[in-house]
């Protein structure tokens, strides 16, 4: 694999501010004391970084003047850096702080506020990714940070990206799915959500190519600059320009040989090309050395102080592996970060509230369970459930209810994805069987259930009922990746056996990622609900009823088989590991053909396209127009509602690049969600900007070291899916 080959920018904002902060400075008195917790222009003397009339840059510079040497060494450790009264951590010991500095705690948040009760359990991010909308995922950030703060936690450990190499990655349902528009899009809106308070920080993870949990810390993902660039750095290049994160975690692999958390990507990509000006940290243990990582761009330590003590940083010093500027330019990024972020003038609160969810944020976890659903087959419109007349309805599978089978197996495992082996949320949901049963009854209809223990038993209960409503689930998440893509406990069985025995068949899928469906032919109707959160029983309820209509829009391409999915062989996936070595190497040899794009270009049709979901309603596109200013285009093509009920489409834009670029494919560079009623029609107008952080009409070049627009041809195709485009045009770029 080819060496990354990164260019070399320092933010100027930064550099300047380094150049107060030396010499090293010997402050007054060392005790810490809270923040304020409302900012003013009044503040202690003795705080002049208080002053809210200053800068972030200002008042991190200031403080950093009034540090010592091991004052600035905390910050570059979680622990030491967020509790500012302490003095020893795991052995470790540290002056105090200097005063008024903030507590800070840390919360891991793809989900939810984790780790405590009285919080909401929101949908798995890739339901979020599925609703395709800004709007939700800058809410749904809103309603995160409020929670966290309401339980003593200011800084939220995401949201996550990913680039969907696979769909065997055990975090893929912790991520935004397989495009780098969609993902870094919707990762943009979550950041400002989180941020818009003013008193919450993001940070944006994990930095870079962490595509599998098997081996995660003791991999290398091997790539080729062009599809670095274009693949797994560009979702970050989007999401950085649209939000402006706290911080950035690396990841735990290593990219082509050396760690990600001592990878000069670090500094000569992430800052300097990407010129992110926060504070970037590890993931738990993720650090494997102390000079490098310093060296390259790794400000703060997770956890507690291992590689980043003061000895160890003092010994690197001496040994001139890093120098004072570097320990100063670490210890500035997290201070202006958390300055930035609000942390210095608002304080947390004395106490964690009990609950701090609200009907609000119950609303926004309803709202993204019910547009997150996609609706993957609807034969001869089983769906929405009738109204109009008593039928029974079976309900069948453990997932679907709150009591647990004979396996343990609840609505509650549904809920949330894993960590290790238990669900990653705390959550009582409101199960699919109590809403579908109380939802029936307005209807005169009746319910019938059974958890699937015994498949014979419940086929019968099946063949006795007019509807069988049959839920399938996997479990996933950090730490493992899946060995397949089928259904758990027997699902596969369970479901056909149902379906044999009743012909009205829908089946509910609860997974985080793609699923293979030998069954697909013997059911009528398919819903991909994902890991849908604490409020899955009234979305789901909703849905079947038609009461709200689908709009989810799946984020990943669902494969027939494993077998047709990009990484093939053994050497992509997992990796392989020579006799005597300990890392694993992973070599990304399909290079840009990852997702959609793999399928259009090894003309394979998947199971689900990327960007499929179907609806209650039809539309159909015409009147697709393109024109140039320069090399910026303009698409403007109109979407009418030709059904009978009211709903809303999400429209995508496919950009395909001249032949002469090696492009795998198409490329969506954009997309949009109109809301129509029965016959109306919206006009819909796109600018593809040459210069736009997607770099919609652009490849890398390797050769200039820069992207570049390439002289041709290029296809615009427009429709409701990555395969169903019914309008497309060509235009030429000189």
């Amino acid at each position: 694999m080819s060496k990354l080959a990164p260019r070399r920018r320092r933010p100027v904002s930064i550099a300047a501010a380094l150049l107060t902060v030396l010499p090293l400075a010997v402050t007054g008195p060392a005790s810490a004391h809270p923040a304020t917790s409302e900012a003013s222009a009044s503040y202690p003397s003795a705080c002049p970084w208080m002053d809210t009339r200053k800068s972030a840059d200002q008042r991190a510079t200031l403080l950093l003047k009034a540090s010592t040497l091991d004052q600035k060494l905390r910050w570059l450790v979680e622990h030491a850096a967020n509790n500012p009264a302490q003095t020893v951590f795991s052995g470790v010991t540290y002056p105090a702080q200097v005063p008024c500095t903030p507590t800070v705690t840390y919360t891991d948040g793809p989900d939810g506020v984790r780790g405590t009760s009285g919080v909401t359990a929101f949908p798995a991010p890739i339901s979020q990714a599925a609703t395709w909308s800004v709007r939700l995922s800058e809410q749904k950030g809103r309603a995160l940070a409020e929670e966290a703060f309401g339980k003593q936690k200011n800084v939220v450990l995401g949201p996550g990206i990913a680039s969907g190499r696979t769909p065997l990655s055990g975090r893929t349902p912790e991520y935004l799915g397989e495009d780098s528009l969609l993902s870094g899009e919707l990762a943009a809106a979550g950041i400002r959500g989180i941020q818009a308070g003013g008193k919450s920080g993001a940070v944006l993870k994990h930095y870079v190519a962490n595509e599998q949990e098997t081996d995660r810390s003791a991999s290398s993902s091997n790539i080729d600059e062009r599809t670095f660039r274009q693949v797994y750095n560009l979702p970050f290049e989007i999401a950085l320009d649209k939000s402006d994160p706290a911080g950035v975690m690396c990841s735990y692999n290593q990219i082509n040989g050396v760690y990600a958390c001592e990878n000069p990507i670090l500094d000569d990509v992430l800052k300097d090309d990407l010129g992110y000006d926060g504070y970037v940290m590890s993931d738990f243990y993720a650090v494997h050395s102390t000079g490098p990582s310093l060296a390259a761009g790794l400000d703060q330590e997770l956890n507690r102080p291992i590689y980043y003590t003061p000895d160890r940083i003092k010994e690197a010093l001496t040994a001139g592996t890093i120098t004072t500027r570097q320990i100063d330019e670490a210890a500035y990024r997290v201070v202006r970060a958390y300055i930035a972020a609000g942390l210095f003038d608002h304080a947390l609160p004395a106490t964690a509230a009990a609950d701090v969810s609200t009907a609000s944020h119950r609303a926004t976890a309803r709202a993204i369970a019910e547009q997150g659903s996609v609706l993957l087959k609807n034969d001869r419109g089983i769906l929405p459930l009738k109204t109009g007349r008593k039928t029974t309805i079976a309900v069948i599978g453990a997932t679907a209810s709150n009591t647990p089978d004979s396996s343990g197996i609840s609505a509650v495992d549904a809920c949330s994805m894993r960590f290790r082996n238990t669900p990653a949320m705390t959550c009582t949901p409101v199960a699919p069987l109590e809403s579908i049963t109380a939802r029936a009854a307005r209807t005169g209809s009746s319910v019938v259930f059974d958890n699937g223990d015994d498949v014979a038993a419940a086929a019968a209960t099946a063949a006795e009922a007019d509807v069988a409503v049959v839920f399938g689930w996997y479990g996933m998440g950090e730490f493992a990746d899946p060995a397949s893509l089928s259904l758990a406990d027997g699902g596969d069985a369970l479901i056909s056996a149902v379906a044999k025995a009743n012909k009205n068949t829908v089946v509910v899928l609860e997974t985080g990622s793609a699923v293979t469906m030998p069954w697909i032919d013997e059911v009528r109707a398919v819903i991909e609900a994902w890991y849908p959160g604490e409020q899955q029983g009234p979305a789901l309820a909703r849905l079947l009823w038609g009461d709200t209509n689908f709009t989810g829009k799946l984020p990943m391409s669902f494969p027939k088989s494993v077998a047709d999915t990009p990484t093939t062989t053994p050497a992509q996936y997992p990796g392989v590991k020579a006799d005597g070595q300990t890392i694993r190497q992973v070599d990304y040899t399909e290079g840009l053909a990852v997702g959609y794009k793999w399928y259009d270009q090894q003309g394979i049709d998947p199971l689900f396209p990327f960007g499929h979901g179907l609806s209650y309603t039809d539309y159909r596109y015409d009147r697709l127009t393109v024109s140039k200013a320069g090399r910026d285009l303009s698409v403007s093509f109109r979407v009418r509602n030709v059904g009978g009920r009211t709903g809303t489409e999400i429209s995508q834009v496919y950009l395909t690049l001249p032949s002469s670029t090696g492009e795998p494919g198409k490329r969506l560079v954009g997309f949009s969600q109109s809301a129509l009623k029965p016959g109306a029609a919206k006009t819909i107008t796109l600018k593809i900007r040459e210069k736009s952080a997607d770099h919609p009409l652009s490849y890398w070049d390797v050769r200039k070291d820069q992207w570049r627009t390439a002289a041709g041809e290029y296809t615009v195709s427009v429709g409701s899916s990555s395969r169903s485009l019914p309008e497309s045009a060509t235009i030429r770029l000189n």
